[in-house]
């Protein structure tokens, strides 16, 4: 059985995550300590669970997702798996990060690109690449079907959907991700957001206001 902690990071109030079954390796999704007070939480956190980093996934290169990255792999010679299609979004979060007069990033992380459908096995799971273009470019989700989680990023909340006015986000692009990759997967899949709380996707399927026509009640067809 899958076991999770989150830490909430960052001028963005991230969510970052471990997963892990037995241990001692984890899977960290969206590492985002941006300074040593929150580096400090996030190293006792491993040691408190007696974990070590086995794999590294981003659902997308936005900085506030990505800030704990280069810190991370100081300390662990692991992989990252990210899209490539966010390679400009990397490049945009230096200049983000100084109009919001937020630390900069690093950046210049290794990582291994990653495509629809592929599967990723680390810490005694194994996560399906959703791609979800929309928020940004290379927008992914993480899905662990036995374990009914999936890590959808800043793609799918909790009642609402990714913003999609900063630079390479496309609402167009967003909506057909969630309608066509995400709404059709089994209802008890829990859905883990990089902001806020969880929810299913049966719960998003009937209840978000962004995603009419699943929650639209059916007309009545009269005999």
């Amino acid at each position: 059985m899958v076991r999770l902690r989150y830490f909430r990071f960052n001028f963005f109030s991230e969510n970052t995550w471990l997963a892990w079954t037995t241990g001692p390796e984890c899977v960290v999704v969206d590492p985002g300590f941006n300074n040593p007070e929150e580096s400090g939480e996030f190293f006792a956190g491993l040691r408190e669970e007696g974990l070590t980093p086995a794999a590294v996934l981003l659902t997308h290169g936005h900085v506030d997702h990505i800030y704990g990255v280069a810190e991370l792999l100081d300390h662990y010679d692991i992989p990252v798996y990210l899209s490539a299609k966010d390679a400009p979004t990397l490049v945009y979060d230096k200049r983000m990060s100084r109009l919001l007069r937020q630390p900069e990033p690093r950046v210049d992380f290794k990582y291994n690109d990653i495509t629809d459908g592929q599967l990723i096995k680390a810490a005694d799971l194994e996560f399906e690449v959703i791609r979800t273009p929309g928020h940004s470019p290379g927008g992914s989700c993480f899905l662990e079907r036995s374990e009914k989680i999936m890590f959808t990023g800043d793609t799918l909340f909790a009642g609402t959907i990714g913003r999609t006015d900063l630079e390479g986000g496309e609402y167009d692009d967003l909506i057909r991700s969630i309608m066509e990759k995400l709404m059709f997967l089994d209802p008890d899949i829990t859905i883990i957001p990089g902001h806020g709380g969880t929810s299913t996707i049966g719960q998003e399927r009937t209840t978000n206001p962004f995603l009419e026509p699943f929650n639209e009640k059916e007309e009545e067809i009269d005999g």
